[in-house]
């Protein structure tokens, strides 16, 4: 098992910290992790992308070109990967604010309209689980309880009680992704 992926859009969609908690969520279950962030010198609006490889064998290279799977929360991520989901991969975007969708019929286009859930939610802070749990429904490579352990390492101690509302947001992406075009 090797699952390539890719998390890009804006800086304060939580784009870093969902790559974080799905990288430990991997280290929980024994797997190979990498985790390579990227982001522009803007604290907020600026783009953001991660890249999390999860592997049952060793990582030659954190370094990619392509990707098994590519999450796109905004135009100019969608725009910049597409093109680059192996044949056969999956696409995940939220179509807040994507005013060109995507075009490609080799590969599964999936929608998840995390804003819209994590508002349903009370809580646009859960937006980046509501779009984790998208993934984990199309993709499940890894277990729940690992998500959760990876939680309790990524998010520091105080804001534990914040957990259940997160695991309840991963839930909820889950049952509210839409599948576009399924290979």
């Amino acid at each position: 098992m090797k699952e390539e992926i890719i998390i890009a859009g804006f800086g304060g969609q939580g784009v870093l910290s969902m790559g974080k908690i799905l990288a430990y969520s991997g280290i929980m279950q024994n797997l190979e992790v990498t985790w390579m962030p990227s982001y522009g010198p803007e604290m907020r609006g600026g783009t953001a992308n991660v890249t999390v490889i999860l592997s049952d064998k060793k990582i030659s290279s954190p370094i990619l070109t392509t990707y098994d799977t590519v999450i796109a929360l905004n135009q100019q991520s969608l725009d910049k990967f597409e093109s680059r989901v192996k044949p056969g991969g999956l696409l995940i975007y939220d179509p807040n604010g994507i005013t060109h969708l995507p075009t490609r019929k080799d590969i599964t286009v999936c929608s998840i309209a995390a804003v819209d859930v994590a508002a349903e939610l009370g809580s646009a802070k859960v937006y980046n689980m509501v779009v984790l749990g998208a993934l984990l429904k199309m993709k499940p490579i890894v277990e729940m309880e690992n998500v959760t352990k990876g939680l309790m390492k990524s998010i520091p101690e105080r804001y534990h009680n914040l957990i259940p509302m997160n695991e309840a947001a991963i839930e909820k992406g889950k049952q509210s992704i839409q599948i576009i075009n399924q290979l």
